[in-house]
């Protein structure tokens, strides 16, 4: 299998909590272009802006460590996906919309404090409440449909389209996102969203 070798992440610093990309040796996925794990692997151990050079599609992932993000696009763009570590036989079991994984990303686990901010408009104004734990139904506990702005204080983050974690997903780091286009989504209606936490891993 040939190794991919991506260029050095980006760090981030928020408060005491270092933010640091995984080293190789913190993780590794290895993508599939069959399912059930057939066909061409490529092990991948470190972020890598186009996989495009390695393989033309995916259709099955092993993840031997680390939290990643796979993007349906390169420069890590398009539909995302949240991976644990685990087995993906077939791109349904990450809730893929297709075979295309264009680029990836891996980030360091996290076992502090969970904090975010969600606003019912944009530039965090309007009706706000505080989060520490998963959401299942975002209308049923912040009494809207839609997630205009957020700030994310601590911990990271998964929204997702629907209700109970379903549909599109949007990985969020610590920072302010003052409009629904800065976590990638055009749309600001938000079903549900959970910590990434290393029990989903």
């Amino acid at each position: 299998m040939k190794s991919i070798k991506g260029p050095p992440g980006p760090r981030w610093q928020y408060g005491r909590t270092a933010w640091t990309s995984c080293s190789a040796a913190m993780g590794k996925i290895i993508f599939y272009e069959g399912s059930n794990f057939q066909g061409r692997s490529y092990e991948c151990s470190a972020d890598c802006t186009d996989t495009f050079r390695y393989f033309n599609c995916c259709n099955s992932i092993r993840v031997m460590g680390g939290h990643w993000v796979g993007y349906e696009k390169p420069y890590y763009m398009g539909y995302q996906y949240v991976l644990g570590r685990g087995e993906y036989p077939n791109f349904h079991h990450w809730m893929g919309f297709n075979s295309c994984i264009r680029s990836c990303q891996m980030f360091s686990p996290y076992r502090g404090a969970y904090r975010m901010r969600i606003y019912n408009r944009p530039e965090m104004h309007g009706h706000m409440m505080e989060f520490t734990d998963d959401c299942p139904n975002v209308y049923d506990r912040f009494g809207y449909h839609g997630i205009y702005s957020c700030n994310c204080m601590e911990g990271y983050w998964i929204f997702y389209e629907h209700p109970n974690y379903r549909g599109r997903q949007y990985f969020l780091r610590p920072g302010e996102y003052r409009a629904c286009s800065e976590w990638g989504c055009m749309n600001p209606m938000i079903g549900s969203f959970r910590r990434m936490r290393s029990s989903l891993m």
